[in-house]
């Protein structure tokens, strides 16, 4: 082997090896968090929100993508888990927020969807109440996040950038 093949080599694992550590130091220093949420209506134009245990008021229903997980995977996945819901057509992308309220790195895929649900959710240790509910008439506690999503859907506000 030539001393010029020697030197390619060699550079080329530096370079793979400088890729990595360069590639770590970003996922360190600048990762952040994808989460998906949705505003799920039943066929009767009910909107679909949870309360969960461990955060106060009512929400739409939605969590975290994680690794090797699309972010539609992730929206079947937590309607699933957070209410017995099924998609029905297509998932209709609407806005991509930063949550800078949780912290300096969370992003939120908003959807909306049509859904029908397969069983009453039944209560647990994460999720204790859920419901479909007429626009006009929301629980008590629902959120002003989950508010100012809806005005943005019905075109009365503009989408933030912020959730």
């Amino acid at each position: 082997m030539s001393e010029k093949a020697t030197r390619n080599e060699k550079s080329s694992a530096w370079a793979w090896l400088f890729g990595r550590a360069l590639h770590v130091y970003f996922v360190l220093t600048r990762s952040m968090t994808l989460g998906v949420r949705a505003a799920c209506f039943d066929s009767e134009g009910r909107i679909f929100l949870v309360r969960h245990s461990y955060i106060a008021g009512w929400h739409m229903p939605g969590g975290g993508v994680e690794r090797h997980e699309t972010v539609e995977q992730a929206l079947e996945k937590e309607l699933r888990e957070e209410g017995n819901l099924v998609i029905s057509g297509e998932p209709q992308l609407f806005h991509v927020y930063f949550n800078n309220r949780i912290s300096k790195r969370d992003h939120v895929v908003f959807y909306r969807v049509e859904v029908t649900q397969t069983a009453p959710r039944m209560p647990d240790r994460e999720i204790v109440e859920t419901g479909f509910f007429p626009r006009n008439a929301l629980p008590p506690g629902t959120t002003q996040a989950t508010y100012r999503r809806l005005e943005e859907l019905e075109g009365a506000e503009r989408p933030s950038s912020y959730w």
